[in-house]
């Protein structure tokens, strides 16, 4: 059993038949989408909207490097905890650190760790993260 990254946004999840393979264990792939899932609860969560942020201020984010720890195997139907957190933040990049459980025993699952740069979105060039959105972070720190 592994603890979760302290205080860290978590999400929860559950393993579908369209995320596995054919011997019901979660395909490589998918653990992707589900790092992902929580990382724009995550934002949702610090009062951020993608779709606000891209049609009202011009502005994505775009993942510029992952990192994928598999530890264990997760499986058709397991509950799973995946957490998200803001870690770093240089120029136009952030760091997120993110890790999986399993409800049912709280194994570690796997962990990620990622890069994101913030661009505009008309020019898809570097942009700083505005400080109102850096607020949204720092406020419920």
């Amino acid at each position: 059993m592994s603890e979760q990254i302290p205080n860290a946004f978590v999400w929860p999840m559950r393993v579908y038949y369209e995320d596995t393979d054919a011997n019901g264990v979660v395909y490589h792939a998918r653990y992707l989408n589900f790092f992902e899932r929580a990382r724009t609860e995550l934002l949702r969560a610090h009062g951020i909207n993608n779709h606000s942020v891209q049609e009202e201020h011009r502005l994505v984010w775009a993942v510029l490097d992952i990192q994928v720890r598999f530890v264990r195997a997760a499986k058709l139907d397991d509950e799973l905890l995946v957490s998200a957190e803001l870690s770093w933040k240089k120029g136009v990049r952030q760091g997120f650190r993110q890790d999986m459980h399993r409800v049912a025993d709280g194994e570690l699952i796997a962990t990620a760790e990622l890069s994101a740069a913030m661009l505009h979105a008309d020019s898809l060039k570097p942009a700083r993260m505005p400080a109102w959105l850096e607020a949204k972070f720092k406020n419920d720190k």
